[in-house]
């Protein structure tokens, strides 16, 4: 089959067919599956996913990814960051191991609260605020060691969410972002904005679009972020309220040539058909492609992905 290329780097991730680490979260579809669904679309670069939905030992993880003919990007990895460190630091070494025995290139990084889910956000003391900086530091260095970079992933009910944090994060730490324009967008982050303000600190970005009447009613308590994707607070690119186009144009001329990961949230009931989430996926597809060829295919940065 001959796959289609596309003018920017495009990857996927297993959220997008529903997998997700949260307990109760909806039908999780088998990596078999969700691997065939990506590579029927040409897309052939993936996040992994919540650490222990693919194979743990390398090799095994290579065949799957192999038989696809997909190749690893990086993961996602929501850990608690205030506290514990030594716990946090641990659990990170044994995912960086992993991603770099795979050809990965980083580790997406989130402060999650401890908590599972996320709907519910205790308050953050003033003293935890640097541990929680301080051990981001430390596990970017150890993702160095493997040759990984960390990337901080500003997510609706962690640490980092909401504007002030995220910019308070920029300036007491050197990690650069992983600029997801949904979750910054429904924690009350411009993203285009975001992306102008430090052209720098932008390392990855996660590509979603929301309909700005439900993240509104998530930001302001009246809905819980659950309860807003499964009422579809994420629409395919170029349906929704963030200017997608502005966004990639913007990082673009900045000089980011890095990955654009299709990640928007989805939440699978038993029975759900995986053409539904495959459809959306093709529609961001040809959004991006459009896009993408309109930045001129001199200044386009092409890829078989």
């Amino acid at each position: 089959m001959t796959q289609p290329r596309y003018p920017l780097r495009i990857a996927a991730a297993p959220i997008s067919w529903g997998v997700c680490e949260v307990p109760g979260w909806g039908h999780v579809l088998d990596a078999r599956t969700v691997l065939t669904e990506m590579a029927a679309l040409g897309i052939s670069a993936t996040e992994l996913g919540p650490p222990g939905y693919l194979p743990r030992d390398p090799a095994e993880l290579r065949s799957l990814l192999d038989d696809f003919d997909v190749t690893a990007v990086g993961g996602f990895l929501a850990v608690p960051l205030h506290r514990d460190s030594d716990r946090a630091i641990e659990t990170a070494r044994k995912n960086a191991a992993l991603l770099a025995a795979t050809g990965a290139e980083m580790i997406v990084l989130a402060a999650a609260t401890g908590l599972d889910g996320y709907d519910t956000r205790p308050a953050l003391s003033d003293e935890e605020w640097p541990t929680l900086v301080e051990t981001a530091a430390a596990i970017r260095d150890v993702a160095a060691e493997f040759g990984l970079r960390t990337t901080l992933h500003p997510h609706v009910g962690t640490y980092v969410e909401r504007e002030a944090e995220v910019d308070r994060f920029l300036a007491d730490s050197d990690l650069d972002l992983c600029l997801d324009t949904g979750h910054l967008l429904i924690g009350g982050t411009d993203p285009v904005r975001l992306a102008q303000r430090y052209p720098d600190r932008i390392g990855h970005i996660h590509l979603k679009d929301v309909r700005t009447t439900l993240a509104d009613r998530v930001r302001s308590g009246a809905m819980e972020y659950s309860d807003a994707v499964r009422g579809g607070i994420y629409v395919p690119l170029g349906a929704g309220d963030v200017d997608i186009a502005a966004l990639i144009r913007s990082v673009h001329a900045a000089g980011y040539r890095g990955w654009y990961v299709i990640e928007q949230d989805t939440a699978l009931r038993p029975g759900d058909s995986v053409e539904l989430p495959s459809r959306d996926a093709t529609r961001s597809l040809n959004h991006l492609a459009d896009i993408g060829s309109a930045l001129g295919s001199a200044r386009s940065v092409w890829a078989r992905i």
